[in-house]
């Protein structure tokens, strides 16, 4: 059988389902994994290029036919950490938002978000590696992942958006699902589903091993039990299809 090609994003937050995966026989005979960044691994999925990924939620518009493949998402209820805005200035002084080159989902959220809950009509600027360090001033932007991670004490205003979210809606967000456009075989979606849940039933040993940390190891383990919810439950589900019910009337202006 041909190996089935699983894509998974390269941030911390999808470490529980990495370490999981690479600890499943199953998959380590049958599968192979690759990393890129959201907006690659959504694009990599459009294109047939992967059978099976963890990819933003702003796609599933975009896929003719698609199944979730296991029951695990990236969500948060409330503070998420990895997802803001940046400013030096107040919500009601922005006049533009740089959006992550890397990120689907985040920055349409950014957009749902300041016309219906925060009221401002700032310019939208498409982003290119490196822009992060020229937020700033008149131009503040929408940082995603571990780069936003490390940057959450640089600016004197921070925007969670997925806080921002939940007190607009009163609803969890879903950043990413595991998403296939194709049939898998049964043996191997038993398989995905034991080793991601595995993966984060293991969260406190796998940061123990982990030897290169990009923020303290405390810091990560608040992230990965406090800020991330992986469950994709009914709360989520609703928040998802407000989201792409925002994002579609946003898409037909």
């Amino acid at each position: 059988m041909q190996k089935i090609k699983i894509t998974a994003i390269s941030y911390l937050n999808t470490m529980p389902f990495v370490y999981g995966m690479r600890h499943s026989d199953y998959l380590k005979e049958n599968s192979t994994i690759d990393f890129a960044t959201p907006s690659e691994c959504a694009d990599r999925l459009l294109s047939g290029a992967t059978d099976v990924g963890i990819v933003p939620v702003a796609i599933l518009p975009k896929l003719k036919n698609y199944t979730i493949v296991a029951p695990f998402c990236i969500g948060a209820v409330g503070k998420v950490a990895s997802v803001s805005l940046f400013s030096d200035v107040p919500l009601s002084k922005i006049k533009k938002i740089a959006l992550d080159y890397q990120s689907r989902t985040s920055v349409a959220l950014v957009q749902i978000l300041a016309e219906k809950y925060w009221k401002i009509k700032p310019e939208f600027i498409n982003s290119q590696p490196g822009f992060e360090k020229k937020i700033g001033g008149e131009l503040s932007g929408v940082v995603i992942g571990d780069r936003a991670l490390m940057m959450q004490k640089r600016f004197l205003y921070n925007y969670d958006l997925s806080e921002e979210w939940f007190q607009f809606t009163e609803l969890p967000f879903v950043f990413a699902l595991w998403v296939s456009t194709k049939t898998l075989p049964d043996t191997f979606t038993r398989a995905l589903k034991k080793a991601l849940k595995n993966g984060l039933s293991c969260i406190d040993e796998m940061v123990l091993q982990q030897k290169e940390k990009i923020i303290p190891a405390s810091d990560i383990l608040e992230y990965l039990k406090i800020n991330l919810s992986y469950d994709f439950n009914e709360q989520k589900k609703k928040g998802m299809e407000l989201f792409l019910r925002y994002l579609s009337e946003m898409n037909q202006k």
